[in-house]
């Protein structure tokens, strides 16, 4: 088996403010794939845009009512941002010990972040080229700072990077609301977005990176072409149109994080079915059965931070027996 990946992990967010309970959830379900969680619950500095504007290197933000904005120097969010990260990353290390294998932090993507974080003035920061490039330079500077602290924490893990992007597809098809909410900021060229998301995933040298996107029509052929490990997604949300795409990253050795358990409560099937549909677009695309292990990871469809945190534990569980389900039956 690719041991740069393991069968099944969570996405990142998870339900309640307890960041022990969390970590020992996120470490005891998957033993071979556990990740950093994230709990928003929490409040600003928490969420997933506040916790990677704690990241940034020489830029800082702070709330307004409208969400996140530049300033000059760290505030009391920046400063609560950086206290809970390193809460999480406490209990981490508690529930690590000891541990090898593949570990999976997550950070929101720069583009994503430039289209949520606001310039000075109140407009995204994804109006101003030139501020695009400083954000995701700053990003990339405090994601290597990041890797570095994972590492040295959790000496026996082989860090996987995951950026969050849920706004890729908005902001290469000009979607993106200005300020006012009346216009849209015009696309950002493709090339540029492929350029800058390579740059910002070169910080995790040889390491694997993984960019996750819950929202439709993910670009599987950007993302390969900037050198990504891996592409998480929404399974649900997948269309015969991504099948060619899905096909060549498949083949080109890109590994797919299969979201195929629903994110907030929910009857679930049993494991077998919540993985059908893995195995019929298989058969579609005529790949080996033998490769569905090698090639999908198994996640919830998104987040968990929406789901109670019964629900939370049972879902991770799931797609655990799902992947083995999987790997058990590929046809």
């Amino acid at each position: 088996m690719n041991d740069t990946f393991a069968p099944a992990t969570g996405i990142g967010s998870l339900p309640g403010h307890d960041a022990r309970e969390a970590a020992k959830t996120a470490t005891g379900t998957f033993e071979d794939f556990p990740f950093l969680p994230e709990l928003p619950a929490r409040g600003p500095g928490a969420d997933m845009i506040g916790r990677t504007a704690g990241m940034l290197v020489e830029l800082y933000a702070r709330v307004e009512p409208s969400g996140w904005r530049l300033g000059d120097r760290p505030g009391r969010d920046t400063k609560r941002a950086r206290a809970w990260l390193g809460e999480d990353l406490d209990a981490l290390e508690e529930f690590t010990q000891g541990y090898q294998g593949p570990l999976k932090v997550q950070a929101v993507g720069p583009w994503t972040l430039a289209a949520a974080v606001e310039l000075r003035g109140g407009e995204a920061v994804l109006s101003d080229p030139g501020a695009c490039r400083d954000l995701a330079a700053s990003l990339a500077e405090g994601l290597r700072l990041h890797l570095a602290e994972i590492r040295r924490r959790v000496p026996g893990a082989r860090p996987v990077l995951q950026l969050d992007e849920p706004s890729l597809t908005a902001v290469l098809r000009g979607q993106v609301r200005t300020a006012s909410g009346y216009r849209t900021h015009r696309a950002v060229d493709r090339q540029t977005v492929e350029a800058t998301l390579r740059e910002v995933a070169g910080v995790h040298e040889g390491g694997p990176v993984v960019v996750h996107s819950c929202a439709p029509d993910v670009p599987f052929a950007l993302l390969r072409r900037a050198g990504v490990a891996g592409v998480s997604f929404d399974f649900s949300l997948l269309t015969d149109r991504d099948d060619d795409a899905i096909g060549e990253a498949v083949e080109g050795g890109t590994r797919l994080f299969a979201g195929v358990v629903p994110g907030t409560d929910t009857a679930l099937s049993d494991p077998a079915g919540s993985v059908m549909g893995v195995r019929t677009l298989w058969r579609r695309l005529g790949l080996r059965p033998e490769l569905l292990a090698e090639a999908v990871t198994v996640t919830p469809a998104c987040g968990l931070a929406g789901a109670s945190p019964e629900y939370a534990r049972r879902a991770l569980a799931h797609c655990v027996r799902a992947a083995r389900s999987l790997a058990d039956n590929p046809e």
